[in-house]
């Protein structure tokens, strides 16, 4: 009778404590934990593991990663009666980020690895950016700006020219890749309300519950007006119906722009076409933002055409079908510019540019609950404000909302 193989335990084990050192920094502040030295030795633990571990334990460890960080996106799929496959989307993603991270195991080189993780932070697999590595570094004591990120591989991998304690002679080079005192731009000067909301998936759309929605906004943005406020701000798709088509609330949304400024996520009908959109109500006049950037696989299906309309029906029931406008839109509110940004946007580098040094993001993050969605989504916001010097005013269902910088 043959035994049955054994694996041996270090195989197991060691890729899961990598996996665990590079996600930390994400479950620490989930547990609202963050002590940036903890982040620090553990990305860097998390780093040299993926430079020096061999080579068959790095597909392992990619899909630890993939799981730690991107479990949570199957969870949407049971409100398109597919309960069935949350967990499926998940391994999914693991697979997915086998094969990212296994990447490295083409060489055991640890400076070719360098070289091959470096140019993995211009790869999203399925135009989904969120996986960024140099994200490890945001709330720690080194940079996170692709140079900081390519120097600190660098001195990871030359431990390899030293033996036993001279390895550490090469970190001693650590501070010159550490963060400076970041200084955000000065707050806009007018007062801002940003409505947060809790409202499940599960009922958010269902009809019975829309006048109850329709009363609780507007009894927010009454409080706000009560308030003193200039601008208030509620979550994506706050409205859950055509704008355009509700008429008479348009008119009484509209009436009370005249003291105070209203922006709200809802949805667009245009030539048969649908827009996930931003309404803004300002002093009567009627602004809509339109989505540029969809969402993979929530609003579009990013696959060959002849696989993206099968998909579309058959799988998301017609779903992700949104289209896009062609650039980001613009808001004047009192003399200050803000940019427009719907959910995902807030996460993608396009929406940061030297013109636009105040967004607002509007997100429904209740797809995703519970889970550490609402935490990554804040980090990927405060990755992209300070590297571009900006500030995000960010109102969301479902965890998420606050002033991000």
């Amino acid at each position: 009778m043959k035994l049955p193989i054994a694996i041996p335990y270090n195989l197991l084990i060691i890729p899961l404590l990598i996996a665990l050192g590079f996600s930390a920094f994400i479950y620490f502040e989930y547990f609202h934990i963050t002590i940036r030295l903890i982040n620090t030795l553990a990305a860097l633990g998390a780093l040299y593991g993926l430079l020096y571990a061999p080579r068959i334990m790095l597909p392992l460890t990619g899909f630890w990663i993939g799981l730690f960080w991107c479990y949570w996106i199957g969870y949407s799929f049971q409100y398109y009666g597919l309960g069935w496959a949350t967990w499926l989307v998940a391994l999914g993603f693991g697979f997915v980020y086998t094969l990212y991270y296994g990447a490295l195991g083409i060489t055991s080189n640890p400076w070719l690895r360098a070289f091959i993780l470096f140019g993995l932070t211009y790869v999203w697999p399925m135009d989904f950016n969120w996986m960024q590595p140099e994200l490890i570094f945001v709330e720690s004591y080194l940079g996170f700006e692709k140079w900081q990120f390519a120097f600190v591989l660098a001195l990871l991998a030359s431990t390899s020219w030293f033996y036993r304690q001279k390895k550490v002679l090469p970190l001693l080079l650590l501070p010159l890749a550490m963060q400076t005192t970041y200084t955000p731009p000065p707050l806009p000067p007018l007062k801002i309300k940003l409505i947060s909301t809790n409202i499940p998936q599960d009922l958010k759309w269902q009809e019975f519950i829309l006048e109850d929605t329709i009363n609780n906004n507007l009894a927010s943005i009454d409080e706000a007006i009560a308030q003193g406020y200039d601008l208030v701000v509620l979550p994506e798709a706050a409205f859950t119906l055509y704008m355009n088509h509700a008429p008479m609330l348009m008119k009484e949304l509209q009436q009370k722009s005249d003291s105070i400024a209203i922006l709200t996520g809802t949805l667009h009908d245009e030539n048969n076409l649908n827009y996930n959109v931003s309404y803004l109500f300002d002093h009567g006049k009627i602004t809509v933002a339109k989505k540029m950037i969809l969402v993979p696989f929530g609003e579009y299906i990013p696959l060959p055409s002849f696989l993206k309309g099968w998909v579309n029906r058959q799988i998301f029931g017609g779903g992700s079908d949104f289209v896009t406008a062609d650039k980001p839109t613009d808001f004047v509110i009192k003399g200050v510019k803000f940019r427009n940004a719907i959910c995902y946007e807030a996460t993608r580098e396009e929406l940061y540019t030297p013109d636009a040094r105040y967004l607002i993001a509007t997100s429904n993050n209740g797809w995703f609950q519970p889970s550490i969605e609402p935490t990554l989504q804040n980090i990927l916001i405060r990755f992209y404000a300070r590297k571009n010097n900006s500030i995000v005013f960010h109102s969301a269902n479902g965890g998420g909302s606050g002033v991000v910088f």
